[in-house]
């Protein structure tokens, strides 16, 4: 465990569970940074390339903050895998760094016999304007930005279970920025967001009730699915990511007891690249929606509620309450 920061200008730290880190540089100004990267979830490079920058970038948007700097971070198999890999990996980040507008101002990179690739991204916020897991209140309606799955269809591409419009739809998903949503949150007046990814829907959802002392009702009927999610996991299909996933977040949910395990599996698949969770305002719900949908968010889908912190963390419905 680090020590704790005592630092004033310290914003956001560890100790929330959020996105990113967030420090003062001055009353308007303060520096939004974060790092993020892992190993290749789909096999072309170029298209890992696209969902690892992506992904590095969604903790920025998660915060309320807009992206400046990239920094590439690179583990490469020097001697086993052609450099073009490397290549079309770069020029992948490279076009998400593009569309974020961002420039990627260096890296650094090692040989590994598995590679990695991710970036180390820095932004920009106005202090008091960043988003935070700590202030979600009661009555701040849920709004998902992306289908969940991507966990599970990753898996599938590992065992060749995964037909190709699956695999295709799952790339687009993981490789669009989740810059629409952070702006949308912003003109809402949202104040407590956060992306889905490792942890899944109920691990980063349980961030939220824990950094902000409330609890959420999760609307299973309300979650959105990328293609062949649904089908996979019924067949036996999950990453052990997921599974650990669920068990570390069971003793704190309350699930109806006529679930079925994949039903439960799929609330707490590891996501990569995921969407962002919006906490709105109930009266700026449909507002909200309307502007992702217009904005073109690959979901704009309402899935629960923030609720009074009570007797179970989390608690999942077979449908909307």
């Amino acid at each position: 465990m680090l020590p704790p920061v005592d630092d004033p200008d310290l914003l956001v730290g560890a100790d929330t569970l959020d996105d990113a880190a967030i420090y003062r540089l001055s009353d308007d100004l303060a520096l939004v940074q974060t790092v993020d990267f892992f190993t290749p979830v789909v096999d072309d490079p170029f298209d890992f390339g696209r969902i690892a920058a992506a992904n590095a970038f969604s903790d920025v948007y998660a915060m309320g903050a807009r992206p400046l700097t990239a920094l590439n971070i690179v583990s490469f198999p020097s001697g086993t895998l052609p450099l073009d890999y490397l290549g079309r990996i770069l020029l992948g980040g490279a076009e998400i760094a593009r569309q974020a507008s961002a420039t990627i101002v260096g890296g650094h990179t090692i040989d590994d016999p598995e590679p990695k690739y991710g970036m180390a991204v820095t932004g920009i916020v106005k202090p008091g304007e960043q988003m935070t897991n700590a202030a979600a209140r009661p009555g701040d309606h849920l709004i998902l930005t992306k289908p969940l799955g991507t966990g599970i269809i990753a898996t599938a591409i590992k065992q060749g279970k995964a037909a190709p419009e699956i695999v295709a739809a799952a790339t687009e998903s993981m490789a669009h920025l989740n810059r629409a949503g952070s702006e949308v949150a912003r003109e809402m007046g949202v104040k407590a967001l956060t992306d889905i990814t490792g942890f899944g829907p109920l691990g980063h959802l349980s961030e939220l009730c824990r950094a902000s002392g409330v609890s959420v009702e999760l609307w299973f009927d309300s979650l959105p699915f990328l293609p062949g999610a649904v089908d996979l996991v019924r067949s036996g299909v999950a990453p052990g990511g997921t599974r650990r996933n669920l068990e570390f977040v069971e003793p704190w949910t309350a699930f109806p007891g006529t679930f079925e395990p994949w039903q439960r599996l799929l609330c707490a698949d590891a996501q990569t690249s995921g969407g962002l969770v919006l906490c709105v305002p109930e009266e700026r719900v449909e507002s909200a929606v309307a502007a992702l949908v217009e904005r073109g968010t690959p979901a704009a889908a309402v899935i629960g509620r923030v609720v009074q912190a009570g007797d179970v963390m989390m608690r999942v419905s077979a449908a909307r309450i």
